[in-house]
């Protein structure tokens, strides 16, 4: 047999071991996309791919098929996560506002094969969830110019699902107005009352009439209904392709800091073991002088880093409060597990309300 038929035989057994390898590898993959239907995870994971393609790249020690064998690698993780996008198609996410609204975008941009369902308010997406509507919810609980948002941190603090993810949305505004339109025809601008604070002095220095709205969207949809020139939306950009809107101005507010950080909340718990994933935690101390402060300690003593401490009330009695303290490590190691133990004798009741490897930042797409 010449070198060139024996060659063929060993691809050919090669790739018969291979495509059974394979058919198992993807079998895997379907457990996987199942378990981030459950828990309300993305599909792509930088970290996680990073670290598999270095370690498996260990394994190929001549270097010269190293970098081939890196090829092949990402080749498979674009395959797996194709296949995890078709296998949540279906995925249903809950989401507070309309089409455009920032929790809308920030949904898809998380979530960008799942179809992305709209409720009325906070709680009743938070609740469709629960009930088993939707596989999970994308809620702001923080702005960074306007602070918490009360109403998903108290339903947090009261439910029962668990935040697996938080991401960071920037936000900025933009005119948006009918095509045709120039700003000197401008004299009233719409949208949300936030919003419209946001770009307060640029929109007292054009001489803008404001007019609110309920949400940055309904404003750029008053205005691509009306078809009118003398009026105008502050929105995102992503707004103003939906509605078919032209973008007179870009990135009028006042602050270029200003994100909101939404969670993702789902009825299944994930549990990171990596020493630089993140936790939100609940809980109420005994009245007791120092209890706060000892719980405190026990956080740092054993190693975590507390990234912030909030107070709530927790309505069930005057002067009764809860705290909700975001932590950075994993709560499943030895540490974790101590800490929590001794949390225990000081606090009056605990919550763990999610893990997640680390905050994401999903910028805001340019037009």
């Amino acid at each position: 047999m010449d070198k060139l038929s024996e060659a063929r035989k060993i691809i050919d057994r090669v790739d018969e071991e291979m495509a059974e390898l394979f058919c198992r590898r993807m079998r895997a993959v379907e457990m996987v996309a199942e378990a981030k239907r459950e828990k309300g995870l993305q599909i792509f994971d930088p970290v996680r791919e990073a670290a598999v393609i270095r370690e498996n790249a260990a394994r190929v020690r001549d270097e010269d098929l190293k970098s081939y064998y890196i090829d092949f690698l990402n080749s498979n993780m674009a395959i797996s996560r194709s296949y995890q996008s078709r296998l949540l198609d279906g995925m249903r996410v809950a989401y507070s506002g309309v089409n455009g609204a920032f929790g809308h975008i920030a949904a898809l941009r998380i979530f960008p094969d799942a179809k992305a369902v709209a409720y009325p308010d906070f709680l009743a997406a938070y609740d469709a969830v629960e009930q088993g509507e939707c596989d999970c919810a994308v809620l702001p609980i923080e702005n960074s110019y306007a602070g918490d948002v009360t109403q998903v941190v108290d339903r947090a603090f009261e439910g029962s699902l668990y935040i697996n993810g938080i991401y960071d949305l920037e936000i900025v505004q933009n005119l948006l107005a009918v095509p045709g339109t120039h700003i000197s025809d401008v004299k009233e601008v719409i949208s949300h009352p936030q919003a419209l604070s946001q770009c307060a002095n640029y929109l007292r220095e054009k001489g803008f009439k404001t007019t609110a709205a309920t949400n940055t969207a309904v404003a750029a949809s008053r205005v691509a209904e009306s078809g009118r020139h003398d009026v105008a939306a502050v929105a995102s950009l992503q707004t103003a392709r939906l509605y078919g809107l032209q973008v007179l101005e870009k990135h009028i507010n006042e602050s270029s800091n200003n994100t909101t950080r939404f969670a993702v909340f789902s009825r299944v718990e994930n549990r990171p073991t990596g020493n630089e994933s993140q936790f939100v935690m609940f809980f109420t101390v005994k009245h007791e002088a120092g209890s706060l402060g000892k719980a405190v300690s026990v956080i740092g003593e054993n190693g975590f880093n507390l990234r912030c401490l909030k107070s709530r009330p927790t309505k069930n009695a005057n002067w009764e409060y809860y705290f909700y303290v975001e932590g950075e490590g994993s709560l499943s190691g030895e540490s974790g597990q101590k800490m929590l133990a001794e949390l225990k004798e000081t606090c009056s009741s605990i919550k763990i309300a999610g893990a997640f490897e680390r905050e994401i930042l999903l910028k805001e797409e340019s037009e």
